[in-house]
């Protein structure tokens, strides 16, 4: 691993912790050379998912664009940035586990749903309204209505 700082290849190991949920390791390294200190991640390296969009376009996967949706769904909300990753990770875990090498993209959609629902319902409306795509005032309503009624028999 070459150094950000300096492009050395000499570093230690300071410190390694298991992340996302125990399928990478964290590992903070210090350069022998110039004493910068920076971060790297270790994950086993997966089959690629390959999403099928409605217009019947394939593309691989691609974890910044989920990062992306749920991070501007979540804006001006008490989620956490660590809270988004760990939706993400559980999304592509049951991708991965799956057993499916392409996927249709309601399905990737459908389980980032299911993780904010959890979360945060405004987060969750967010993104439904942008995923869903609604053509009236009236399938958000009811949208909406079926939250509330599940939040109400909830309690």
């Amino acid at each position: 691993m070459k150094c950000p700082s300096c492009g050395n290849e000499d570093d230690k190991v300071v410190d390694s912790r298991a992340v996302r949920e125990g399928r990478a390791v964290r590992r903070r390294r210090e350069c022998t050379a110039c004493g910068e200190r920076y971060t790297t991640y270790e994950s086993l390296e997966t089959r690629p998912v390959v999403v099928i969009k409605r217009s019947g376009e394939r593309v691989t996967y691609d974890r910044s664009k989920v990062i992306l949706g749920v991070t501007k769904a979540c804006e001006k909300r008490p989620v956490s940035l660590e809270e988004i990753e760990t939706i993400v990770d559980r999304v592509e875990h049951r991708l991965a586990t799956s057993g499916r090498r392409e996927v249709p993209a309601e399905t990737v959609g459908n389980y980032v749903m299911d993780h904010l629902y959890e979360v945060d319902d405004v987060a969750y409306v967010r993104f439904a309204s942008v995923y869903h795509s609604f053509r009236s005032i009236d399938e958000f309503f009811d949208l909406l209505r079926g939250l509330r009624q599940e939040r109400n028999g909830r309690r």
